[in-house]
């Protein structure tokens, strides 16, 4: 296991991502690379929810995938596009060390949550904006093979989660025209990536309307979309296995749960 803590912006500490990352055997090792999966706990843009993390990575490492979990700007500096490019350089970080990180370049995906989840809806809407890019990158490095959403802000419209929003813009009072920017249902199109989107319908911390414009958007310009919709369950369930009880005893939803597995068969068609 390849374990380290990559600290993405000269001289500031807040943005880093870590690796968990299964090497081959021995050098001569046969085993193809493996998929890369870029994870984004939700938070609301002022933290990192922990139960969105580490859990995620137990979930999918045995299935073929060397993880990362970024832990991007929030709080001050959440203010787009600021987190967005981090999740670029991310992205980058992966693919030009893919040989180090045991992984396939052209098949990294990006998984969020929340408002982790706008972060990798934007980045898979928006991957080609300007604002999208850092310093130093080549075009298209930062694009990911597909995008998977859990419960997601996907909208910054009517029915987003108000407090995002403000986040992302750094004001409350943002305009329309402002917010349709970073909105990632307003910047769906026919170059964005492939999308495996999960809400539940109980949802009343951010509504299930998110996931069902964006994924109407999506299908609308032919991007090939999965969609989930749970009828019971509330926000935040992350992997909801038995792994994370001792956060809430009410995040364990076998029903839910089988999202993981449905998105470990649906990137293997992407």
């Amino acid at each position: 296991m390849l374990f380290e803590s990559i600290h993405l912006r000269d001289n500031e500490r807040d943005v880093r991502m870590d690796t968990y990352c299964a090497l081959p055997m021995w050098s001569m090792d046969p085993s193809p690379a493996r998929d890369a999966l870029l994870i984004l706990p939700g938070g609301a843009y002022a933290g990192h929810a922990a139960h969105e993390a580490e859990p995620v990575v137990r979930a999918f490492m045995p299935h073929c995938f060397n993880c990362f979990v970024l832990y991007y700007s929030v709080g001050e500096k959440a203010k787009f596009p600021r987190p967005l490019k981090d999740v670029s350089m991310a992205v980058a970080h992966i693919k030009r060390n893919a040989k180090k990180y045991n992984i396939d370049p052209e098949r990294v995906f990006v998984l969020g949550f929340s408002a982790g989840g706008h972060l990798a809806a934007s980045l898979g809407t928006m991957y080609d904006r300007d604002f999208a890019a850092f310093e130093g990158m080549a075009a298209g490095e930062n694009k990911v093979r597909g995008m998977i959403l859990g419960y997601p802000v996907a909208t910054l419209g009517d029915c987003t989660h108000e407090f995002s929003r403000s986040m992302v813009m750094g004001k409350a009072d943002a305009t329309r025209e402002e917010w349709e920017k970073y909105s990632p249902d307003k910047n769906a199109n026919e170059g964005s990536a492939p999308a495996f989107i999960w809400h539940t319908a109980e949802d009343k911390d951010v509504s299930v309307k998110n996931s069902l414009i964006l994924a109407g958007e999506l299908i609308k310009r032919g991007i090939p979309t999965e969609l989930h919709v749970y009828p019971y369950g509330h926000h935040g369930l992350s992997v909801a296995n038995k792994e994370i009880e001792c956060e809430n005893p009410t995040n364990v939803d076998p029903h839910v749960a089988g999202w993981v597995k449905d998105c470990i068969e649906w990137t293997k068609i992407i």
